[in-house]
């Protein structure tokens, strides 16, 4: 039982009384609150005081922050203040509201009232790991699919102290659950999920594209997840649903559905609620401006239980980072409102294209049998072979101090292979390489 908690916490948690948020917030996520102390009363003293505001630590002259040559001279086209003044702790409202119009655009059956205003986060793994603060507490359980992004061991049990439980996730060509081409293998994912749900809650992270194998599901799939989760809901769990989207829109085949499955969830059931994470990173090509976003969506909850999940959200990023880098934010919305922009993303997502379709080629003619075997994978950065016999870290420092060649070991049995970062010549000779050492393990 929480003692002592903070009377703002307190006010926040009777507005998310009786609603699926608050029977899944963490201990953590319930003594969160955002104070009034600087940071409000610096944003009122911006509105009332602009002239002789005397709140907040920074230095100005003449209206404008002070800022060193050496950069200003190197972010041409941004003011200082865009440069070096620190950003609201959830980011400037033009960003987060160009951000959620953009998700409306990709994401045609996503109503805007469904989900929150994002929240601006310093990178999608911090967004996750912020999910996670709100979320998850010590020795609870989430779900992610086996194999899964080697950080969220990192953030849900180094950080969380909170157990990660791999769950049986794609299906091997031709098999039951994976379909002919091999694929999401819902039959498992449907023991798993329904197996925590006997404990009252769930709790799961869904990363499509999926990292490491590169798979995104196709629409009958997607929908049959949602349906799944509908199904557990209904039989009275709660549900929570972290949405890790950082490879959105990078999908290749049109077979895969085109839609965050968030599109889906975020107006699902009253008992489940949905944490959207994405952000520009990999959809747009700025992997080091670290920045992304987070967005909440459940059925029946309105602007002001929005309101109170987001100032929960501020008192995490406040009690952390403060904010987000203002620079990150003001150049993707300048990207964003850039002409050039469309044109350009297509450019680059044709490029990864044609590596995808390189990659797909080698497997299917010369990839069979033997000691690899290649997960489902039609979208994202990555493809991953399934090690039959032999170890992946074996595997890996061959290729590297042999072939030259560097590869991601993923535990003994999985071997990662980034085909974004080949260039198109090099995708034959680095396949054949993977193959051959392979099999003289």
């Amino acid at each position: 039982m929480v003692t002592d908690m903070n009377p703002l916490a307190e006010e926040l948690n009777s507005i998310l009384a009786g609603t699926v948020a608050e029977g899944l917030l963490s201990a953590l996520g319930r003594r969160m609150y955002f104070p009034r102390g600087i940071i409000a009363q610096a944003a009122e003293a911006r509105e009332l005081a602009p002239v002789k505001n005397a709140t907040i630590g920074m230095a100005f002259h003449h209206g404008q922050p002070l800022i060193l040559s050496a950069v200003a001279e190197r972010v041409g086209g941004l003011s200082p203040g865009e440069t070096v003044a620190y950003a609201p702790t959830a980011g400037f409202e033009p960003v987060r509201r160009a951000w959620k119009d953009l998700l409306i655009r990709k994401n045609p059956s996503l109503d805007p009232g469904w989900f929150s205003l994002p929240v601006v986060v310093p990178g999608i793994t911090a967004g996750i790991s912020y999910a996670a603060d709100l979320f998850l507490d010590k020795k609870k359980t989430i779900l992610a699919g086996d194999p899964c992004w080697e950080n969220y061991e990192l953030i849900f049990t180094g950080r969380r102290g909170a157990a990660l439980r791999g769950i049986p996730f794609l299906g091997a060509a031709g098999s039951e659950g994976g379909g002919p081409d091999g694929g999401l293998d819902i039959k498992a994912i449907e023991g798993a999920l329904k197996e925590e749900a006997k404990t009252g809650v769930l709790k799961l992270i869904l990363n499509f594209p999926h990292n490491p194998s590169g798979y995104s599901p196709t629409t009958a799939e997607a929908r049959a997840l949602a349906g799944l989760i509908n199904e557990i809901a209904e039989d009275g769990a709660k549900v929570l649903v972290i949405c890790d989207d950082a490879y959105f829109g990078l999908v290749y085949e049109e077979s895969a559905c085109r839609e965050s499955l968030f599109s889906i969830l975020a107006n699902l059931h009253p008992r489940v609620l949905a944490v959207k994470v994405d952000g520009p990173t990999k959809e747009d090509y700025v992997w080091g401006l670290r920045m992304g976003f987070l967005s909440f969506g459940a059925r029946g909850l309105g602007e002001e239980h929005y309101g109170a999940l987001i100032k929960k959200l501020m008192g995490i990023i406040r009690s952390s980072v403060s904010c987000t880098n203002s620079p990150a934010q003001h150049l993707m919305l300048r990207a964003m409102e850039d002409p050039r922009t469309a044109e350009e993303k297509q450019r680059f997502y044709g490029m990864l294209k044609r590596r995808y379709g390189l990659v797909k080629d080698y497997i299917r003619n010369y990839g069979g049998g033997g000691r690899l075997e290649a997960l489902p994978f039609n979208s994202g950065y990555f493809m991953s072979f399934r090690c039959r016999g032999i170890d992946a870290e074996t595997l890996r420092r061959r290729l590297l101090s042999e072939q030259n060649i560097g590869t991601i070991a993923l535990g003994p049995s999985f071997l990662r292979v980034a085909f974004a970062a080949l260039e198109e010549e090099q995708i034959p000779e680095v396949y054949q390489a993977i193959y051959k050492t392979a099999g003289a393990l």
